[in-house]
Parts: C-alpha cells; structure tokens; sequence
C-alpha cells in the first residue's frame, strides 16, 4: 500500500473530518480574499493591492473610539454583498451605534444583512457556533462581524452588577480564549470570515507609550491578522473633510508584522480606494519626488492632485508596477497566487 493510501486509510479510521494529506490541501489554507475598499489596505493584510482580508480566518481592527473601525468594516461588508447576490452578512453589534440609515446610506444592500444585537460573551458564542453550523443551508458564502469584542460584558459581570458588586469579573478573558478557539476551526472549515473590531488602551507602568488591545490574549492566539488603527484628521483648508488613518499590522500569518499604510476615510465618498499608494511608487522609484511634486508616467503633479484624480495617474502600467512593489514591501518572499473572494477557483 502508498504511504498516501494508507494515511487516507488512517484519516478514515480517526473519523476526523479535518483530517487530510497535505497534498490535498489543509482546512485554513487561504488562497482568497475579501477586497477591503482600500488597495494600501489590501497589501497590507494579503500582500496584493487585488486581495484583501483572508476569507475564512479571524481578523482583527483595533483602536481607539472614533478612529474609523467600523467604516472599514462597513466597507468589506459591502465589497463582500457586491461579489455575490447570494452572499449574506452577520453583524453581532454591542455597542448599539449601528442605524438602518447608516448602513443603508453606505450602499449596503440590507436585505441581506443579518444584526444581531450581544451583550455577553456566552451570547456571541452561543449564537455565532448556532450560525455557523446552519451557514450551508445558504447557496451563497457568509462572512460575520462583530463589532466590537471590548463592548462585550459576561454573565458573571451583569449579574455582580444586579447584584451590587464592584469587582473585577477575572473569568471574561479566559471565556474570550475558549470562545475563540471554538470558533477558529469552525470557520477555517466553513470558509467564513470573522472580522472583529477591538479596544486599544494605554498600557500602564511602561517606560514607552504602548497601545494594549482589550480583551487579553484570546484575540492575540486565534486571530491571523490584527490591525491597529490611528488617525489625525484631514482638512480641506479649515474644514475637516475626514480622517488619515494609520494601520500597522501588529499580527500577520501572511505579510510582514510591523508593516505600516496609511488610508483616507471621508466623511462623504467613504474609504478612499487608492490614497496610500504615492508613498509606496515614490519609495519604489514608480513616481519621482522633486521638490515638492511628483513626476509621473503622466507628468508632474502635486500629491493632493494625485489623490484627487487617481485614475490619471495610476494608470495601468503603473498597476502593474506598483503590485511587483507591494509583492517585495509586504510578503515574506515566497511566491504565491492571490485571488479575490470573486474570481474563479
């Protein structure tokens, strides 16, 4: 007997679903992505302008309240409804900030929309493991948010507050690590996407300032991306027209930890798709710096008319050029094929 027959004879006899010779492929090998709405975004977490957040592992936004979480993750969402007319969303929200109007004024089709108000840890899980388990009764994919984990309380601390009680509920954390890693296998083996935002705090008792993502290391060990956001804001003259975010990639299974973007949320057209990208062609000898514009494929330009007309100037050539440059900027170096959640397979 080949050594492969008698493994799939031993994968059998183990009744383990999961199980499999490599060869065949592994439950959480990632080939597709869903597209973020931002190209700099996207290298970020997949190593590809065309890719996106991984579809079928846990990812995680982090930062502080206001900063734009979930814009973003609005954002995937209706990326994620636009691949497919069959696709559905689950939104678990804690926080109690979610509108129809808010969801429908960012172009998401809310007929396909699910939200599912939590309070609790035990909540989320019980409902999420119930959904997922049923996820292939759907001829489309799913994806779930959760928005956000640092909102979310235990039954232990509703009651301790019923009850009058002040302390410190010490069993939210490990409840969060059993909740997650549940719930890691589950999704790798329904190629569902969970995309989680979080709380940043000030560590304490640091010699260097540090931003500490809630919810102990539950999140840390099962998420396979965690993004931490910051911003400042971006004006046009004196009016305040949106945020320039700052994301660093913290934990990576695919690209480089510690990579930095930076992207603009407006308050009006949303996730701008291109703005980051000037930084990488100029580093990357796309675009020249001189003075203060740029010189270009398409001639000489300041930054603020780039980001203002970017198909002019991020033509496809220029495509081209600046994949092959976020390849090298991100990835680890082996080569390997990335597609978005829509291609074909």
């Amino acid at each position: 007997m080949a050594v492969k027959d008698f493994i799939k004879q031993l994968i059998k006899e183990s009744q383990n679903d999961m199980a499999t010779v490599v060869s065949s492929g592994i439950v959480g090998d990632c080939y597709t992505f869903v597209d973020t709405g931002s190209y700099s975004l996207n290298a970020l977490t997949s190593g590809s302008m065309y890719g996106g957040v991984p579809s079928n592992k846990i990812t995680c936004f982090a930062g502080s309240e206001a900063v734009g979480k979930t814009f973003i993750t609005l954002s995937i969402a209706k990326n994620f409804l636009d691949q497919d007319k069959k696709n559905l969303v689950i939104y678990f929200e804690s926080e109690g900030a979610l509108t129809k109007d808010m969801i429908e004024e960012r172009g998401l089709d809310i007929d396909r929309i699910g939200l599912f108000p939590v309070a609790t840890v035990e909540e989320f899980r019980t409902q999420c493991v119930r959904i997922i388990e049923n996820s292939g009764k759907n001829e489309g994919k799913m994806m779930i948010f959760l928005d956000s984990l640092g909102n979310l309380s235990t039954m232990k601390e509703m009651g301790d507050v019923a009850g009058g009680s002040d302390k410190r509920d010490m069993t939210r954390a490990p409840m969060i690590r059993g909740t997650f890693r549940t719930l890691s296998l589950m999704l790798s083996k329904h190629n569902i996407p969970l995309i989680i935002t979080n709380h940043t705090y000030d560590a304490i008792g640091s010699m260097f300032p540090k931003k500490e993502i809630s919810g102990g290391g539950g999140i840390k060990y099962a998420a396979s991306t965690i993004v931490t956001l910051g911003k400042r804001k971006n004006k046009d003259g004196t009016n305040v027209i949106g945020n320039i975010i700052k994301a660093k990639l913290v934990k990576g299974r695919m690209t480089k930890e510690e990579s930095v973007i930076e992207m603009m949320l407006d308050y009006e057209k949303g996730l701008d798709r291109y703005y980051g990208l000037v930084s990488i062609a100029e580093k990357y000898g796309i675009f020249k710096k001189v003075s203060t514009r740029f010189e270009t494929p398409s001639g000489k330009a300041f930054e603020k008319t780039i980001v203002n007309d970017p198909e002019k100037y991020f033509t496809e050539d220029v495509m081209k050029e600046l994949e092959k440059a976020v390849f090298k900027e991100f990835n680890y170096g082996s080569k390997r094929e990335i597609k978005n959640d829509d291609s074909d397979e």
